[in-house]
């Protein structure tokens, strides 16, 4: 596996890549990798003759400087597993690198950006598709692999994508969970013992309130969660959300669409961590 620090290398290579036909994979992350960062890039090693993995620490996406200060980073244990996953080439850029002057480019995602995680993190969208498209035009890939734990970050970038017509194939994977059915985080190790212990309460509510749903209205399962997790010492709910898979816009009733997914953000502690369940997906 290569590592490349810069985008004219990464250019050169890549060029070679096309040059002999060959397709070309993007996993962006922000390091720290886990299993679920494994599972896109196995993905990718699977679907394309080239996998490119991005370890990118985006400053703009950040509108809390301390948590872009204490997110974890550890890109030498990143790259040995990257290496055992057969990633071809690991992009890790300073940010300097991506950002050789201020990016002041202002999307517009509207209304997907207006519900759930947008009125508590002002810009971060328009930060994630600062950095996603700067990746994009550097590695022009065939295929670019996004984990469905960042529901709407998911949907955004399909969005972003048809907006400045690119021709790239936005593919959605499956939530990673542990054993014990906490979602696969990144920032699940900056969680104390006794706080990841209590973090397993956000994963058995949902799955719950999936069996509740069967015999309740959207309304009564909405409080159902909320309720649970208000419940919790050491909890603190930003929002729970029953939405449409395609709009993000809340919905209603469980007959108002044939894609219905719960999206939640709370605090565990200092650490803030999201999670989703479909209750409603017509294949």
């Amino acid at each position: 596996m290569r590592v490349v620090s810069t985008v004219a290398e990464l250019r050169s290579i890549l060029g070679e890549c096309r040059a002999a036909k060959k397709t070309i994979g993007l996993v962006p992350t922000m390091g720290a990798l886990h299993n679920g960062h494994a599972s896109l890039v196995e993905r990718s090693v699977a679907g394309n003759d080239v996998t490119v993995v991005s370890i990118f620490v985006n400053p703009t996406q950040f509108n809390d400087k301390n948590d872009l200060m204490n997110y974890p980073r550890n890109v030498e244990a990143d790259c040995a597993l990257l290496d055992t996953l057969n990633a071809d080439i690991a992009f890790v850029p300073e940010v300097e690198e991506m950002y050789p002057e201020p990016d002041t480019r202002v999307f517009n995602f509207a209304p997907l950006d207006s519900v759930m995680e947008g009125p508590f993190r002002p810009g971060h969208f328009n930060g994630v598709a600062q950095i996603v498209s700067k990746l994009f035009y550097a590695v022009e890939p065939d295929r670019a692999y996004f984990g469905e734990k960042d529901f709407q970050q998911l949907a955004i970038i399909r969005e972003m994508v048809r907006q400045l017509s690119l021709n790239i194939e936005i593919v959605g994977c499956p939530i990673v969970r542990e054993a014990d059915g906490l979602a696969m985080s990144s920032r699940n190790m900056l969680l104390s013992a006794e706080e990841r212990e209590r973090a397993l309460i956000i994963s058995r509510t949902l799955f719950k309130s999936a069996e509740y749903a069967r015999e309740h209205s959207l309304a009564a399962t909405k409080s159902f969660v909320e309720e649970a997790i208000n419940a919790v010492d050491g909890f603190r709910l930003e929002y729970f959300q029953i939405v449409d898979g395609n709009t993000l816009q809340p919905v209603g009733e469980w007959d108002d669409s044939n894609y219905i997914v719960g999206c939640i953000a709370l605090f565990c502690g200092k650490i803030r961590l999201i999670d989703n369940i479909k209750y409603k997906e017509v294949k």
